[in-house]
């Protein structure tokens, strides 16, 4: 089974949780971080919508 490993999101207030929450400030930010993220952690980033990227690890 998957599990998220972070969420990464542009609007504050909107996600709650177990998993650590990464704040950003525009849509650029929020693909550039995700992505980057996906790379270090060697996790999947899903994006949910427009304003929200969930880490999962794939392992």
């Amino acid at each position: 089974m998957a599990n998220i490993v972070g969420v990464v999101t542009t609007k504050q207030g909107s996600v709650a949780g177990g998993a650590p929450i990464f704040y950003v400030e525009d849509r650029e930010q929020l693909q550039t971080f995700a992505h980057l993220l996906e790379k270090v952690l060697d996790c999947a980033a899903h994006e949910v919508n427009k304003d929200l990227f969930i880490i999962v690890n794939r392992h």
